[in-house]
């Protein structure tokens, strides 16, 4: 079976409970296949990164495996708006966020609901020129683990986002996409836009951000925020001291 989440966000957790922790986020648009279905929880797939996790079954539309398969083969078209509206059943409005998913709307079979879209799209063309630009909109959003808008987001929520919007495939955690791209030797090397990680004592890679001109980096520490980085890490000017150690700089192709 294979879903399409019709509704703004819905939650991705880790177990079939409310009371689960929050994994990830599905954003309006997004589809996934169905891997098991209980009485009101389903263990889906995300199409676009792989990412499994539950959600409640009242939350989405199912769709047929043609209808999957096509969307999947389809160029992405997201909304490039901080937030704007869907058009519904009766003319109702529902709001919808940066990056939500709008490939489905002109199929007839999958878009039953009769949703309408009026405003900024971005195709999802390969456009590193910008990334820092696209980040910049999430400038001062809440940290939330798993979050994946500007309302809410984490680390690797940020930065799959941001490069999702501009035509580049990330994974969903940070440890995942440290996996990709080429790594660089020193930060002298990077470009704006190439992405850093940083590890814990265990060496476990637990935080990313997006580097920028000048030895600054925005990332989601608390807030999406600016920092200073140096090859020691993030340098935190408000509390005068490093907050992430560096592992490794790299650059996405």
């Amino acid at each position: 079976m294979f879903g399409i989440c019709n509704l703004a966000m819905i939650p991705l957790r880790f177990e079939a409970s409310d009371k689960s922790e929050i994994v990830s986020q599905v954003l309006f648009g997004e589809h996934f296949e169905i891997l098991e279905q209980q009485k009101q929880w389903s263990l889906i797939k995300m199409q676009y990164d792989g990412y499994e996790g539950w959600v409640d079954s009242k939350q989405f539309q199912i769709i047929s495996e043609s209808s999957y398969n096509q969307l999947s083969t389809e160029a992405i078209i997201l909304n490039a708006d901080l937030i704007e509206y869907i058009t519904g059943p009766s003319n109702l409005l529902m709001p919808i966020p940066l990056g939500s998913s709008l490939s489905f709307i002109n199929h007839y079979e999958i878009n039953t609901s009769g949703f309408d879209f009026e405003g900024t799209k971005t195709s999802g063309e390969k456009n590193k020129e910008n990334l820092i630009s696209t980040a910049f909109m999430y400038l001062n959003a809440p940290y939330l683990w798993g979050g994946k808008t500007p309302f809410g987001i984490d680390c690797s929520g940020l930065t799959q986002m941001v490069y999702k919007l501009n035509g580049y495939k990330l994974l969903r955690d940070a440890s995942q996409q440290s996996t990709q791209g080429e790594a660089l030797s020193f930060i002298e090397e990077s470009e704006p836009g190439d992405l850093a990680f940083f590890d814990n004592e265990e060496g476990n890679i637990i935080h990313v951000g997006i580097i920028m001109d000048d030895n600054y980096i925005i990332h989601a520490s608390g807030k999406v925020r600016i920092d200073r980085l140096d090859h020691l890490g993030i340098f935190n000017s408000e509390t005068n001291k490093h907050t992430h150690k560096l592992r490794v700089i790299k650059k996405i192709i």
